[in-house]
């Protein structure tokens, strides 16, 4: 990953509820490490008893790591059987503590406890609506929208669930929620299905993840996903409720295909689809529509690794590592200054000179973004000895910005912008470059409905016309 560029809002969320009475901060906990891939910024958890008062959730929300932020004694404190908790990223201006999730609210019907995975894009009319009305805000994500408004709506509904489905009435854009209320653990996917959102179970504990991985984590058992535009009600009276009355055909949605080469995890499974089978299928296709003749295939760690070795099993070259990263360092776009981001490529990434000397390689990566982070990682492996380099990109060119929560910046920045193919390679410094054929997309994700709009302009919903992203982050 060109990680020059903030990529954000992989934010990951996780929801538990223990139906005989006991705490669930712990699995929550682990639950959220096994999700820091997708947040490193900051994290929290919320928690509530629901033999207790209705009104009573205790939270803690931090800036850092999972176990940086949660002391054995600080979880001990969080006392309850229901609860949700979140892992972000943010962007510049908005990494503050006050910005972490879970949300929670008081309101007339008790407390309400929020976690929320996306981005929307009618934000601006949204919260100006609730402003006039007498709103008054405590952060600048839009989380905090989607919360009042389902407070609000509450109001007026028989459920909770009723006041999550009249809420994605009103909100647009990309949503996977887990929302904690008096005696219900929620969870809701928006129709397009741009983000994953899946339920476990273990014993009496009914859990609700971002991903797949997490429940393996917890030894859990694998239910099945939230479908796009569903709102699953768990409670010990019914177990799990559906309704399915916001879901779009088939044909319609629209999940982010990114979740397949970079975002989740490679032992996670989304839609029915394994995400370690699509990297290797990607590095595949790229071996099959893109061959070089090369002595080793690598993979820039650690989301370029499995296309790396798909590439290896299709054309026959061998799979190697060339680079030691260094597992204490951040993603390299979390850093706030050019100067530091640039730097700490080395810092992250150190060549294998044994491995790599006199050798032709082909690097698969899994996106260029600006080019800045791949043309030093190119020239880290030719400073190493490498003969020639050839890179070999587990997506298309990225020639739009995404509005959905993926921070593809806009198109003057993008290397692929109003540049042939020959005049990106010889910026990056590399000996040939060659992308995933965009056709290859909805093939990795084996026939499933995918968002195109950052490679083709070609959104799944209307976007706004002015870029307000930045403004209202999450």
């Amino acid at each position: 990953m060109d990680n020059h560029v903030k990529l954000k809002e992989e934010c990951g969320v996780f929801g538990a509820y223990d139906f005989e009475g006991r705490d669930v901060s712990a699995s929550i906990y682990y639950g959220l490490l096994a999700l820091q891939h997708r947040g490193q910024e900051s994290c929290g958890i919320a928690v509530s008893d629901t033999k207790g008062p209705m009104g009573k959730a205790i939270s803690e929300r931090n800036m850092g790591l999972v176990n940086e932020a949660f002391t054995p004694e600080l979880l001990e404190k969080l006392k309850g059987d229901i609860g949700v908790g979140h892992v972000r990223y943010s962007t510049t201006g908005s990494s503050t503590r006050e910005n972490a999730q879970p949300l929670v609210i008081n309101y007339v019907k008790g407390v309400l406890g929020l976690a929320h995975n996306g981005n929307l894009i009618n934000t601006p009319r949204l919260r100006q609506e609730l402003a006039y009305t007498g709103a008054i805000f405590q952060t600048t994500i839009d989380s905090e929208i989607i919360a009042y408004y389902i407070a609000r709506e509450r109001l007026n509904s028989r459920t909770v669930e009723e006041a999550v489905g009249r809420t994605m009435d009103r909100i647009r854009g990309a949503y996977s929620l887990v929302v904690m209320s008096p005696r219900k653990l929620i969870g809701a996917r928006d129709p397009y299905g741009f983000r994953p959102l899946c339920i476990g179970k273990r014993d009496t504990t009914y859990f609700l993840a971002s991903e797949s991985c997490a429940l393996d984590t917890l030894g859990a058992e694998f239910i099945r996903d939230v479908l796009p535009g569903e709102v699953v009600t768990i409670s010990p009276e019914k177990g799990i409720e559906s309704d399915m009355s916001h879901s779009l055909s088939q044909d319609k949605q629209a999940r982010c295909v990114f979740e397949y080469i970079y975002f989740a995890r490679p032992d996670s499974v989304i839609d029915g689809v394994s995400v370690y089978d699509s990297r290797i299928l990607a590095g595949k296709f790229l071996a099959k529509d893109s061959p070089v003749e090369a002595d080793l295939v690598v993979g820039v760690p650690e989301s370029g690794n499995v296309a790396a070795l798909g590439y290896s099993l299709e054309s026959g070259i061998p799979y190697g590592t060339a680079f030691v990263k260094n597992a204490y360092v951040g993603r390299t776009f979390i850093k706030p200054g050019q100067k530091s981001r640039e730097s700490s490529v080395q810092v992250k990434l150190n060549p294998i000179r044994q491995a790599v000397a006199g050798k032709r390689i082909i690097m698969i990566d899994d996106s260029i973004v600006r080019g800045t982070t791949s043309d030093r990682i190119v020239r880290l492996l030719r400073e190493a000895g490498a003969r020639e380099v050839h890179m070999r990109v587990s997506s298309p060119p990225f020639l739009w910005p995404c509005y959905f929560g993926t921070d593809v910046p806009a198109r003057e920045q993008l290397i692929a912008y109003g540049r042939e193919l020959d005049e990106i390679r010889r910026i990056i410094g590399t000996d040939s470059l060659a992308y995933l054929r965009l056709e290859r997309l909805k093939e990795i994700a084996n026939g499933l409905s995918i968002c195109r709009g950052c490679f083709t302009g070609s959104y799944p919903m209307e976007v706004p016309a002015e870029d307000i992203r930045g403004e209202f982050e999450q």
